[in-house]
């Protein structure tokens, strides 16, 4: 995951030296450095798990989950293809399809993680129940970014108005049926995404052994 993030990275820097003067996605950069905050946090709280009071652990999972869906919010980024005439589309697939993939990978990794401790903690159908309502709230997380332009921190510098907005959205869900409808699909598409993560994580440690 770190050698993809240098690639895309990488792919920034040529974007910018290559075609001056189009938007260069530097905010690509911003987006993959929130992407890394849940992965950390899920293997510190992974490595530390037996050390962890039960109110750092409950705020360490708290923190965790404020931040997952930065990691992948980056699937939206593959809205820019093709819509700079001057930059090859071919190079834009490569670069938003990498940035895409490293976001999604430190997502599921992440969860991953914090599954196994969960699984110690509550047993395997409590943690697989917590891993589908996690892939829901990330879910709508994502749209909340992505459309209605939100952040994380916002939860800290403006949380009147995001959970004002939150509250009344849940009050009548059927009058907001496109959040509804794309908090849906995002947690469809992850939870099976996370299930070939686990897969293969599964086949990987039974071969291990």
């Amino acid at each position: 995951m770190a050698i993809l993030s240098l690639f895309v990275l990488a792919m920034i820097l040529v974007r910018i030296l290559r075609y001056p003067g189009t938007p260069q996605h530097t905010g690509i950069a911003w987006n993959l450095l929130l992407a890394w905050i849940p992965f950390v946090l899920a293997l510190l709280v992974y490595e530390a798990r037996s050390r962890l009071s039960t109110p750092l652990f409950a705020a360490s999972c708290l923190l965790w989950l404020l931040f997952l869906p930065n990691a992948p919010y980056l699937l939206t980024d593959l809205k820019y293809i093709g819509n700079h005439g001057s930059v090859p589309v071919l190079y834009d697939v490569v670069f938003l399809s990498a940035a895409a993939w490293t976001g999604l990978l430190l997502g599921l990794v992440s969860l991953f993680l914090m599954h196994v401790v969960w699984r110690q903690l509550i047993g395997a159908l409590n943690a697989w129940a917590l891993v589908i309502g996690v892939l829901a709230l990330s879910s709508f997380g994502i749209y909340l970014g992505r459309v209605q332009r939100w952040n994380s921190w916002d939860i800290v510098t403006r949380p009147g108005s995001l959970v004002g907005q939150i509250a009344h959205g849940l009050l009548d869900p059927l009058a907001h049926a496109r959040p509804l409808a794309l908090t849906m699909v995002f947690t469809t598409f992850l939870l099976a995404s996370y299930l070939v993560v686990y897969s293969f994580a599964r086949f990987s440690n039974s071969v291990a052994r």
